[in-house]
């Protein structure tokens, strides 16, 4: 007896994952982690129990202070040579092709756990971009996650651009003619997808996409508010002579770029944190590095900062970023104000995306009759407020943030696979 094998659908994000497949020409999403359809797409390797966690157990086991190695935003690695480098991994030489396609392969597991159904085939939502409009590294981006779920044990794989997805499950059939903007603001990169809606389905009118997300957001804030704090700005003594240098910036922008965190715990970074003490001007903030270093503190600190966000997010004049893991009583100070500030820049990366998606559908922002936010990222109100400047007339709607691409990408499967 052949055993029927089924499409699922997968959203593979930078900060989460989710899957679904069709019932009846309707999204159902599987169970991932109890009854949660979502969950965080994060590693720990655990080094005293020989162990590879993933989603919530890989947060609680850093949080937890378990002696490991923990790693998040590993979609923004696509396409670039740290890919196919091998490294050691609880005794094991292995490739980040490897270790995605671990996490795919549990996915499937569970999906097919959770169903009791086989999922030889899967459609994947990819963004309109990984690194930027005319990169070299898209191909190369598309073909190592292809590779991903080869290797996590699927036969056939096809790809549907993310606000494609979007775009299908948000309702616009319901809504014949009318032209609509998907805003995808993700992880680790922003899309923007025009979209007429036809009696033959979404028509894709023009796609744009720009390399900014929430990874960005939160690596601009931790570079402004928290890296100062930890010796960032300082200056040195020269070893001979009187004058000074500046600190090196790169240690402390890596320290707050969620994906190159892991990396940065060297004898080497550390040896040269200790010979800079003893030269700085001030050294206790430099000693707090050293601290972060020594303790391997950086994705703590990471999570802080997003919480710090997303406090003054909600309109917190006084929100402040709690470092009291690496000092007692310290914190940065981000309130309201201070968020649209250290973010302008993306603001206007932001607008631009939405315009130049415009251009390219030859349209003007009068057209847009509705705008469709997606992505956990789209809740900032930076996000919002610039959107609603450039489409003032048209409906902004928020519905399904975290699972509408899920939904499509489930609703496309049952089509099968393109």
């Amino acid at each position: 007896m052949t055993t029927q094998t089924h499409t699922l659908g997968i959203d593979f994000g930078t900060s989460n994952t989710a899957a679904g497949y069709a019932v009846d020409g309707k999204p159902k999403l599987v169970k991932l982690a109890g009854d949660q359809t979502t969950m965080p797409t994060t590693f720990f390797f655990d080094f005293d129990n020989r162990k590879t966690l993933i989603g919530e157990p890989a947060n609680q086991a850093l949080l937890d202070g378990l002696d490991g190695r923990f790693m998040r935003a590993l979609k923004r690695v696509l396409g670039t040579t740290l890919m196919h480098e091998k490294r050691q991994v609880l005794n094991k030489r292995v490739t980040f092709v490897d270790i995605i396609a671990g996490f795919l392969r549990e996915v499937k597991v569970r999906a097919e756990a959770d169903t009791g159904l086989t999922f030889d085939n899967v459609i994947s939502g990819r963004p309109v971009v990984f690194h930027g409009a005319g990169d070299p590294r898209e191909q190369q981006a598309e073909d190592d996650l292809r590779a991903c779920y080869i290797v996590a044990g699927f036969k056939e794989v096809s790809f549907m651009d993310e606000p494609e997805a979007a775009a299908i499950a948000s309702g616009a059939l319901e809504q014949l003619g009318e032209v609509g903007l998907i805003v995808d603001i993700g992880g680790g990169t922003s899309d923007f997808s025009l979209f007429r809606s036809g009696e033959d389905g979404v028509e894709i009118l023009a796609t744009h996409g720009v390399r900014v997300g929430g990874t960005d957001f939160d690596r601009a804030i931790n570079i402004d508010r928290v890296m100062p704090l930890l010796g960032k700005g300082g200056t040195l003594r020269k070893w001979i002579g009187e004058g000074s240098s500046p600190i090196p910036h790169s240690i402390f922008n890596d320290m707050a770029t969620w994906e190159k965190i892991p990396f940065l715990y060297t004898a080497q970074n550390r040896r040269l944190i200790e010979e800079m003490l003893t030269l700085a001007h001030e050294p206790d903030k430099l000693g707090r590095m050293a601290s972060v270093l020594e303790n391997e503190l950086g994705h703590e600190l990471s999570f802080a900062v997003e919480q710090g966000k997303i406090a003054a997010n909600s309109g917190d004049a006084d929100a402040v970023i709690s470092l009291g893991l690496i000092e007692r009583g310290l914190s940065a100070h981000l309130g309201a104000d201070d968020l649209g500030v250290v973010l302008e820049e993306y603001s206007k990366a932001l607008y631009g995306g939405a315009a130049e998606t415009l251009h390219l559908a030859g349209l003007a922002a009068g057209d847009v009759r509705r705008v469709i936010y997606v992505g956990g990222s789209s809740l900032l109100t930076l996000v919002s407020d610039t959107m609603k400047a450039q489409f003032p007339k048209a409906e902004h709607s928020f519905t399904e943030v975290f699972t509408a691409v899920t939904d499509g990408l489930a609703i496309a499967s049952g089509r099968g696979v393109r």
